[in-house]
């Protein structure tokens, strides 16, 4: 195998494992954010932000919620270009949900 065909397997794996483990947080709402952001954002991320995503997916539940819906303030440590991205996908995320149930 080449080296590209083994790099893409590790991320393919990589992402595999994060989707894993974003879909089952075990907070119902966190999971509803996470696990697609992970499936539709996931495969666009930069290595240094896939290693954000997993750096704050070590967070309580709880508190990466707050973060995201911006009802409790992002630690300096993980106030960066990935918990933008996730902002901006929860509100477009939960505004498509919304408009799908609104028909």
């Amino acid at each position: 195998r080449n080296l590209v065909a083994d790099t893409n397997a590790r991320l393919k794996e990589r992402l595999g494992r994060i989707t894993f483990r974003a879909w089952r947080r075990g907070f119902r709402e966190a999971d509803l954010v996470l696990g697609p952001f992970a499936e539709q954002v996931g495969p666009t991320l930069e290595t240094a932000e896939l290693d954000a995503l997993e750096a704050m997916m070590e967070a309580e539940d709880r508190d990466l919620y707050g973060w995201i819906t911006g009802t409790e303030p992002v630690p300096t440590e993980h106030d960066g270009p990935v918990m933008a991205k996730l902002q901006t996908f929860m509100r477009d995320h939960v505004a498509a949900v919304v408009a799908e149930g609104a028909g």
